[in-house]
């Protein structure tokens, strides 16, 4: 147990000059991302964190092997979900890591030699192999961690892009108009009611046009939820009116049994509008 201690101390006496190694030593002209940046507080911060693996890594001779996962854990996913980290490819984070084992395997080579007592390469072979257990670790634990983060940040991407392609466009103080673009799957027209009702109530809206001519394709489930939509203005008191209903909606909508007499449809957004605007004069 003395060797582990006085190996545990080695590290720490080393751990600059480690860390300062590893960082001269990046090949920054074969990375990308947080190991190539020239901004000095990325730099100052890539190497804090880096510090502070090597602090972390220095524990494995002295504690508990469920202790110090439990400690190592925390930094693990705080390097994780920094975003540095997050937008450097993952294979430049990896290759990383095994130089810092490789590091590490050289200088348990340093300790034996320079240490008095003559150590059986039994024992460090078993040093080595623990090395390699807590990096297979971190590596595994650290990809998760960058995968769950980056589906986090596209999900928040995704609800922001559905936001931003369901606009309501105000047309005059109690008018407004949803074009609606692109590909409508579940899942975007089900944002898209939420966003509509919510802008529709926000925003005092009286009369609404949704034109459809710029949809490509639409199932079954999606006209459902878009027929669905018009329902629930119906009830706050807002009024629809449909255009650009290509042929294949009519039929899906008619296959769901929904009464298109009782929907206000035109052609055309134009004739919406026009109509809409008679309508306004001969009051």
């Amino acid at each position: 147990m003395h060797l582990n201690k006085e190996l545990h101390e080695y590290f720490l006496n080393h751990t600059k000059e480690m860390s300062e190694e590893w960082y001269q030593t990046i090949n920054k002209k074969n990375s990308s991302g947080i190991y190539v940046t020239t901004d000095q507080d990325s730099i100052r911060k890539l190497k804090k964190q880096n510090y502070e693996f090597y602090l972390h890594m220095a524990n494995i001779f002295l504690e508990e092997r469920d202790a110090f996962f439990d400690a190592f854990n925390k930094w693990i996913h705080k390097i994780a979900n920094d975003s540095g980290h997050i937008e450097t490819p993952i294979h430049y984070v990896i290759r990383e890591f095994l130089r810092v084992r490789d590091q590490y395997f050289s200088y348990i080579n340093r300790f034996a030699k320079e240490n008095d007592q003559k150590i059986e390469q039994q024992r460090i072979d078993n040093w080595k192999d623990l090395i390699q257990d807590v990096f297979d670790y971190v590596v595994l634990q650290f990809v998760e961690g960058t995968h769950n983060a980056s589906l986090k940040q596209l999900r928040a991407q995704q609800e922001m892009i559905n936001e931003l392609s369901s606009p309501i466009i105000s047309i005059s103080s109690d008018t407004a108009l949803l074009p609606l673009v692109g590909d409508i799957d579940t899942a975007r027209a089900k944002v898209i009611l939420e966003n509509t009702l919510e802008q529709c109530t926000t925003k005092e809206v009286d009369q609404l046009f949704i034109d459809l001519s710029g949809v490509v394709i639409i199932d079954t489930m999606v006209a459902h939820e878009i027929f669905q939509l018009i329902d629930a203005l119906n009830l706050i008191g807002v009024k629809t009116t449909l255009s650009g209903i290509r042929p294949e909606i009519a039929v899906t909508a008619v296959q769901l049994g929904i009464p298109l007499d009782r929907i206000s449809i035109e052609s055309t957004l134009s004739n919406s509008i026009a109509k809409h605007v008679g309508s306004l004069s001969a009051k």
